[in-house]
């Protein structure tokens, strides 16, 4: 019997009908495994991932393979996004074992979850080298049976392993002018200056080394950082990593330039882009860095927008090509014949505009739309009328599929883009599509005691528990909410939220954290990372949460861990940049304060209090906090004795609550945040 039926994760639901017998996570699948003494195979995955879904339909659905599962092992699937901690564990001894990791992950374990043999992919028949699925299958269960006393020992010293390997030890305070500097050094000899961005193919959005850049350009000045900031977003932005026609980007690319992504479109990619690119715009004026946030903000909205509000994980990269077949980027590609069917005389224009040839940049003389030469050239009108017949064209094509499911710590990293986004252009409908997610997040993921789960689907909230990501992501959220709108209620959530990361997910010794609280399920090792990765670390999350809340309430616990969760920045800042650039971007705020604003007005229809609200917002200062509102409104700190100046509304700039003098033009304004 399939027990995945009743998850409420779209990846187990895609392997509910499979003839495996597939057991989720949980601590009836290892008393399974320990009463029939079986091995448990562990399948770790998720529903936008390519391999994940070709290795299902070769080996998960084929009935010979399944008999095979079912006599010899227990199987248990788990959905990556749902069980990071899960996936953080075993994931680190596959690196450990192999050099290099992967998903589908496949890992074998004892009844008591140690693992012993570990992979990623494998095929259904012998190829390059590789093993086939059930080659594997055969070679485990005959050690299991033959050489059992063999394999405990190997599980036993991969624990043992395992738990000898520490964080590496922090510094015992926060970086300072020296490491970041040397943090920027560093990623200058990695900067790749002919495409952007850094290192090699596959290429990813660096989108928190981005944030540090665009702040520490703001702190010091530093044309460097922002010229490195500027031409990767242009690059990016003009790349097929970017959709030329509905906004937002794919997961990676597979080469240098930009050019072919890896399809699938993740929700966390694109709120940190969403945010990048609207601080870049803050920071530049760029007409390009404005429309990219906002087609990106438009796409979340349109795309993955759930019925309840929040935000849906990601979209698959393969979808039906029109033939029945499941192919990477048949949505997104195209030929100069298919240009010529929408377009008909205007299809050479919009070949010349989008690069797209006869040879293809893909596969099968497809191409991926990009913007090889300047817009300006280009007739302004007639490409908008190009985009958007080519646009509706593509939407009649089968859609790639969406999972539903709603993360907690992604759907917090959309509403601070989307907020900020809103405020920023003037587009309210962003700040409420943001406003809808926070409450999805507070009505369902929040219970009683202030405690997250990880994941909801259509309303209905999964049974895990959140981890240090949720808690952080979630409270970033919150807290540029409450700069945004001035509603109080979102910076008290936040507190609950981080009073929770206080007591449950910090070593009170060291002021370490973990990925995982004091009171979460117990596995082989308690999960601590605080590399960022494709979002931020739970780690660097959580000390920049830590730190805007306490600019923001004066809370003396909230810097002090903050600052001393950042040490690990100081060790690990001028080493390895690029894998810890939002802690370095938190780091560049605790250096510049951060700086706090107090916007007090008559109330909120007052104009000249939204001028220097807006203002206030559109500071570059690094992690700058806002409030706004009435002289003797209660809901922020900050705004405790704050008073109007001769009846007019007036901002006050402050550090540590200490505040310079009150002024009341948004100019004057500006200057004090430059």
């Amino acid at each position: 019997m399939n027990r995945l039926a009743h998850e409420t994760s779209p990846y187990l639901l895609q392997h509910a009908d499979n003839p495996v017998d597939w057991w989720p996570w949980s601590a009836e699948a290892f008393a399974e495994a320990r009463r029939t003494n079986k091995p448990v195979l562990l399948s770790v995955g998720y529903s936008s991932c390519h391999w994940c879904h070709v290795m299902a339909h070769e080996s998960f659905e084929d009935q010979g393979t399944a008999d095979y599962l079912n006599e010899h092992f227990v199987s248990v699937k788990v959905d990556r996004e749902e069980r990071p901690d899960v996936d953080a564990v075993y994931m680190e001894a596959v690196q450990a074992a192999t050099g290099h990791g992967g998903w589908p992950m496949t890992v074998f374990l004892t009844p008591d979850a140690e693992p012993f043999y570990f992979g990623t992919y494998y095929p259904p028949a012998p190829r390059h080298g590789m093993p086939s699925f059930r080659q594997v299958l055969e070679g485990v269960q005959q050690a299991w049976t033959t050489r059992r006393e063999e394999v405990g020992e190997v599980a036993g010293k991969i624990v043992r392993d395992l738990a000898q390997r520490e964080i590496v030890r922090q510094a015992a305070e926060a970086p300072g002018e020296q490491e970041l500097a040397q943090a920027l050094l560093g990623l200058t000899r990695e900067y790749d200056p002919q495409r952007g961005g850094f290192g090699g193919a596959p290429k990813f959005p660096p989108s928190m080394v981005l944030e540090f850049l665009l702040r520490h350009h703001a702190r010091t000045g530093a044309e460097g950082a922002l010229q490195m900031a500027v031409d990767t977003c242009e690059r990016m932005a003009r790349g097929g990593i970017y959709d030329q026609l509905g906004g937002g980007f794919a997961r990676y690319s597979v080469d240098r330039d930009w050019t072919v992504p890896h399809f699938e479109k993740m929700l966390y990619d694109n709120a940190l882009l969403c945010r990048v690119y609207a601080h870049l715009w803050r920071a530049t004026g760029s007409d390009l860095a404005r429309r990219v946030a906002l087609e990106t903000a438009d796409f979340l909205v349109r795309e993955l927008r759930t019925p309840e509000g929040g935000f849906a994980s990601a979209l698959d990269a393969d979808s039906d090509d029109g033939t029945g077949r499941h192919v990477e980027g048949a949505y997104y590609v195209w030929t100069p014949a298919q240009l010529r069917d929408v377009l008909g005389d205007d299809a050479g224009l919009a070949a010349q505009y989008f690069g797209v040839t006869e040879e293809g940049t893909f596969e099968h003389g497809q191409s991926v739309l990009q913007l090889p030469q300047t817009e300006g050239v280009f007739d302004a009108e007639k490409i908008a009328s190009v985009r958007r017949r080519l646009f509706d064209a593509r939407a009649r094509r089968p859609a790639p599929g969406r999972d539903d499911k709603v993360v907690a710590a992604w759907n917090g990293l959309a509403v601070a883009a989307l907020a900020e986004t809103g405020a920023y252009f003037g587009r309210p409908d962003l700040v409420e599509a943001a406003l809808g997610a926070a409450d999805l997040l507070v009505r369902v993921h929040l219970d009683e005691h202030a405690r997250l789960a990880r994941t909801s689907k259509d309303g209905r909230v999964g049974p895990n528990a959140g981890v240090l990501e949720d808690y952080g992501d979630v409270a970033e959220g919150f807290l540029a909410l409450a700069s945004v709108t001035g509603e109080g209620v979102w910076l008290d959530f936040a507190g609950l939220l981080l009073d929770q990361v206080l007591v449950r997910f910090t070593d009170p010794a060291t002021g370490a954290l973990f990925d995982t609280a004091s009171d979460a399920e117990r596995l082989i090792r308690r999960p601590q990372d605080p590399t960022d990765n494709a979002s931020p670390s739970g780690w660097t999350a959580a000390a920049g949460a830590l730190l805007g809340y306490a600019a923001h309430t004066g809370s003396e616990a909230h810097r002090v861990a903050a600052e001393r969760a950042l040490g690990v920045v100081k060790t690990l800042g001028p080493r390895v940049p690029r894998f810890i650039g939002w802690g370095l971007a938190v780091a560049e705020a605790l250096l510049d304060g951060p700086r706090e604003v107090a916007v007090v007005g008559p109330g909120p229809d007052d104009e000249r209090t939204a001028a220097l609200h807006r203002t206030a917002l559109l500071g570059a200062a690094p992690g700058a906090v806002v409030a706004c509102g009435t002289p003797d409104g209660d809901e922020f700190p900050l705004l405790a004795g704050r008073t109007l100046i001769d009846g007019a509304p007036a901002a006050y700039v402050c550090r540590g609550f200490v505040c310079d003098l009150p002024v009341t033009d948004p100019e004057a304004l500006r200057a004090k945040l430059a």
